[in-house]
């Protein structure tokens, strides 16, 4: 197949046109067999409840070319679970597991010629989501869904790609509260997120770091990803929380750093440990891994990375995960599925 005409090794990470996306509607208790289309936008009544109410929840993930032509995905089936416990969480209908997937596989083979090239350190991002379609005035869960799949060529998340990025404590803002929805992917907590992170970039920072809402005392995430940091003893730490997503790409971190001989801790992290730390990330499906230069608390600053190079841990780990996702290397969890045509 003829590869769409970008320039691969420099794409950004936005939105691109593609040919087809997806889309299942669920009324009357059953969710129907999909339509692909060219369309780009779609009919939504005024008075659906995922523009009033927020019953709106979504997922990310990446499809790869490897070395030998195939395209693959990884851990497609936690992602499928994780959309599964958003919508339950919101009172929405999720789509199953197999239909998630299907819907997935169908959209990728669609647009195959927008799978970047083996080598190019791009990746074809895969964004389901599923929002309440059904009108209601009264504050209650629809009584429609609608689950769609769109996927669009990109580059690292960060512009810097794999370089190491100054982030900012915030105390000002809450990204989500406790006994609410931020252990789920529901755009709200990304609308919350926003007042923060863009009055971090016009400080010269590339994003926050949240603590806890309710004592300010603990970090949360690291804006759109998770955060974990390695200690001088050689443990790899990560808050334990239950106002943080819960990162696929954390969870697989977590098992090759055991691999590496570190020692996995998911605990609570106070955010005076950022001075002890020796290294720290963010992570997640759109970052991979981005290395943290350094990190400002009030009137302290901690540099991470003074000689401008990520760390050794977090190379080898983002080396490590990124060479199983693109098929350079063995995948001995079953991690990778081929997708097939």
């Amino acid at each position: 197949m003829t590869k769409a005409d970008f320039d691969w090794p420099n794409l950004s990470f936005g939105y691109t046109k593609t040919d087809q996306n997806i889309r299942y509607v669920w009324r009357d208790g059953a969710w129907d067999r999909g339509t692909l289309t060219a369309d780009e936008t779609m009919p939504l009544h005024m008075a659906a409840t995922c523009l009033h109410y927020g019953q709106e929840c979504f997922e990310g993930l990446k499809a790869y070319e490897t070395r030998k032509g195939d395209v693959v995905v990884f851990r497609i089936e936690e992602n499928a679970r994780r959309m599964i416990r958003s919508c339950r969480k919101i009172l929405m209908e999720p789509p199953p597991e197999e239909l998630f997937i299907e819907a997935c596989y169908r959209v990728i083979n669609a647009n195959r010629k927008y799978v970047p090239p083996h080598g190019t350190g791009a990746s074809l991002y895969v964004r389901p989501l599923t929002i309440g379609s059904g009108a209601q005035v009264g504050v209650k869960p629809a009584e429609e869904y609608t689950f769609l799949v769109f996927v669009t060529p990109v580059g690292p998340y960060f512009k810097t790609g794999f370089k190491p990025v100054s982030l900012i404590v915030e105390e000002k803002v809450d990204r989500t509260a406790p006994l609410g929805v931020g252990d789920v992917k529901v755009g709200g907590n990304y609308a919350a997120s926003l007042r923060a992170g863009v009055a971090a970039r016009q400080q010269g920072f590339a994003d926050v770091v949240y603590l806890d809402a309710k004592e300010k005392k603990y970090i949360d995430e690291s804006g759109p990803a998770n955060f974990f940091a390695i200690t001088a003893d050689g443990q790899y730490v990560t808050p334990e929380s239950d106002t943080i997503l819960r990162s696929i790409t954390n969870m697989s971190l977590v098992t090759l750093a055991e691999e590496m001989g570190l020692r996995p801790k998911r605990r609570p992290v106070e955010v005076s440990e950022i001075f002890d730390f020796v290294e720290a990330g963010c992570c997640g499906t759109a970052a991979v891994i981005t290395p943290i230069g350094s990190i400002t608390y009030r009137d302290r600053k901690v540099d991470y990375c003074p000689d401008g190079q990520a760390g050794k841990h977090c190379t080898e780990l983002y080396e490590r995960l990124t060479a199983i996702q693109t098929g350079d290397a063995p995948d001995p969890y079953g991690w990778v599925r081929i997708v097939p045509e």
